[in-house]
């Protein structure tokens, strides 16, 4: 086989996805290339090459996902967070915080304050954010005369990038995995925890969208359509929301805080049982952040995410009863619809485990890696590369986890051998690799923020029940701006070799000034 087809299963996911707009069938017909040319130069003539390409599809690489026992236990953790986070949901937990957070707001800017502050507490995952954030404060907002673009932005910036970064969320399985995949590829002795944590200091975007929004409430300043729906909000009467009196109006906090500290302690704990090493915590060499970095990264993440999640959903299921909110049965009819609402994640998880596969077998990485270094390029622009590729790909699909199962199985592999190539030693690749992964999350949160076919863009529009287009409008001046500062004042200069504190704190000034001197008073 000529090395050359090893690159078509990606390009071909990438370009469907681009053309249809969908990842799960993109990635189908990726692995199903995959097949079909390893079908055909082991042998096979072009039509039984087809058949048994497309039955390897499902015996071979879609089977061979599912084996790994890292990959159940990644399924069993979304399924089980999935209906924890439904269970606390229907219960009036949430409702419950976000209530005692909303009695706060006494004007437009303390309104959105709150908002912002609400999506922090809904930490864990993006889509019961959005939906309980924005149907709650949509009535406070209407008071307040915050307009409905203002409000879906904050809900809509604030909650994909919360999800991204924070160490315990419903996307944190998926981004585990795949840079498992990479880490499997390349054979490197590390833990994916550890990657993923040394990779926040370069997830530029992300973090600068939280400054962002807070720089726009706290100054009170806008600017583009934003400024107008902002203006033309602030000279408007009080409409009543009808909908604010179907509100559940049984919720208690305490109903959702519990089990959420369940989750964030029972991982804390999780990680620290399963990486403790007494030799580690014995050698007085080591300070306490070194022992703490040596035994997160030591650990056992997928076991540790299971136990907090199996430990979390118990609890939310003991409190329901105990507090007498709701039926056993109804208990069980939410739980089961919260593991319903993850199926689609599974989905498209299973499907990038086994586009790796492929590309392991056809040594796509390896063939990436090589024509980078013929092209000559820098290791330096791989991070920018991948930043804007992930922001198209974003776009055009509308969603953050198939972009990154696009990209993390063929990008991780490619960035490391490129850099080894190029005689970088492990502690030049270490940044570039860190740059990489934090890349690919932050162009794909980026690139969702600004579809108009996102899910979580369709989902902020609906839950504050803003028009969409609007809602698309007026973010997107937003979503480029922070991108645009944080690819060339983030990721390119880190990639050159910036300390990432000076490129934050110069990001966040620039940023700073954009608010100051080109937003205006609403």
């Amino acid at each position: 086989m000529p090395l050359w087809m090893s690159i078509l299963p990606p390009l071909v996911a990438i370009l469907m996805a681009l053309l249809l707009k969908e990842v799960i069938s993109s990635l189908f017909f990726g692995i199903l290339t995959g097949a079909v040319i390893m079908a055909y130069y082991g042998g096979c003539g072009p039509l039984e090459a087809l058949g048994g390409g497309l039955l390897r599809v499902a015996d071979t690489y879609l089977a061979g996902a599912l084996f790994e026992d890292e990959h159940v236990k990644i399924i069993l953790f979304t399924l089980m967070i999935g209906g924890m986070v439904k269970i606390i949901t229907v219960n009036g937990g949430m409702q419950g915080i976000v209530k005692w957070l909303s009695k706060r707001a006494k004007g437009p800017r303390s309104g959105q304050l709150i908002t912002f502050m609400m999506d922090f507490c809904v930490f864990f995952d993006d889509y019961s954010n959005t939906l309980v954030v924005g149907n709650t404060m949509r009535p406070l907002a209407d008071k307040l005369r915050i307009s409905r673009e203002k409000l879906s932005y904050i809900v809509d910036s604030t909650s994909a990038p919360v999800v991204a970064i924070a160490f315990v969320t419903t996307w944190i399985g998926a981004e585990l995995s795949y840079i498992q995949e990479g880490i499997n590829t390349l054979g490197l002795d590390m833990s994916p925890y550890s990657v993923f944590f040394s990779s926040l200091a370069y997830s530029f975007y992300p973090f600068l969208t939280l400054a962002f929004v807070l720089m726009i409430i706290l100054s009170g300043r806008d600017f583009g359509p934003m400024l107008k729906a902002e203006r033309k909000a602030r000279q408007a009467e009080h409409v009543v929301d009808e909908t604010s009196k179907q509100q559940v109006q049984h919720g208690h906090a305490i109903d959702a805080v519990i089990p959420l500290l369940v989750l964030i302690i029972g991982t804390i704990v999780g990680l620290f049982v399963t990486g403790y090493d007494a030799s580690v915590w014995s050698d007085p060499s080591h300070d306490f952040m070194g022992k703490l970095s040596a035994t997160i990264g030591a650990a056992d993440s997928y076991q540790a995410l299971l136990w907090s999640s199996l430990c979390s959903l118990l609890t939310a299921i003991i409190i329901t009863l105990l507090r007498r909110v709701l039926k056993f049965d109804k208990i069980m009819e939410a739980s089961v619809e919260g593991f319903k609402s993850m199926f689609n994640a599974v989905v498209i998880l299973t499907m990038a485990w086994a586009i790796a596969l492929v590309a392991e077998d056809m040594h796509t990485a390896e063939f990436v890696s090589h024509l980078l270094v013929k092209w000559a390029l820098p290791p330096a622009l791989v991070p920018v590369i991948t930043f804007l590729l992930a922001a198209l790909i974003g776009f055009s699909t509308g969603t953050s986890w198939g972009t990154m199962a696009i990209l993390y199985p063929l990008i991780l592999p490619a960035s490391w051998l490129l850099c080894q190539d190029q005689g970088f030693s492990v502690d030049q690749t270490l940044p570039i690799f860190y740059n990489v992964v934090a890349s690919v999350l932050a162009g794909a949160v980026m690139g969702d923020h600004c579809s108009p076919i996102s899910d979580t863009t369709i989902m902020s529009s609906l839950s504050t029940q803003c028009e969409h287009l609007s809602h698309v409008g007026t973010q997107m001046p937003y979503a480029l701006t922070v991108g645009s500062v944080a690819m060339l004042l983030g990721v390119l200069p880190t990639a050159l070799g910036l300390p990432s504190w000076i490129a934050f704190l110069f990001a966040i000034a620039v940023l700073w000034l954009i608010v100051r001197f080109v937003g205006k008073k609403t």
